[in-house]
């Protein structure tokens, strides 16, 4: 009976997700008292239900190079969720889709700058700008996704 219990169990976690499984807190650090940070983490806990820990970090810089941000894609926060690092205003669908796929050599995704319309950047009576969602890691740069 305890054989076929426990091959009922191990099936079963099989069908759940492995983000399902992994649901730990999602660290955001982020240049000092930026507000549209918070705007973007409200938005990211409210779709992976998930805790957003705010870290304000006067030398992201060094975050950034350790997790493999290329420099030219700076933006004002970088979170960690998963293992996998995004890079400033990262819609939370291409995360989703990220984070579901692991494509190989992808530690990341990043939105250079700070575009309007972006999450956590809507202006309202204002136009987004068009934007790119650029794929990084060990496997170089790749267009990700592209929003307007």
């Amino acid at each position: 009976m305890r054989t076929s219990i426990r091959g009922a169990l191990s099936a079963l976690l099989l069908l759940v997700p492995a983000s399902a499984l992994a649901a730990a807190d999602i660290a955001m650090y982020r240049d000092p008292g930026c507000g549209c940070c918070e705007k973007w983490a409200a938005q990211v806990r409210q779709q992976f239900d998930r805790k957003v820990r705010i870290i304000d970090d006067p030398n992201r810089a060094a975050l950034q190079r350790q997790v493999g941000v290329p420099a030219n894609l700076s933006s004002c926060h970088t979170a960690i969720i998963d293992g996998m690092a995004f890079e400033g205003h990262v819609p939370i669908a291409d995360m989703k889709r990220v984070l579901a796929q692991h494509p190989k050599g992808v530690r990341g995704l990043a939105v250079a700058g700070m575009p309007i319309g972006s999450p956590g950047m809507e202006v309202a009576g204002v136009k987004p700008q068009p934007y790119n969602v650029i794929a990084f890691g060990p496997g170089g740069r790749r267009l990700y996704a592209h929003h307007r």
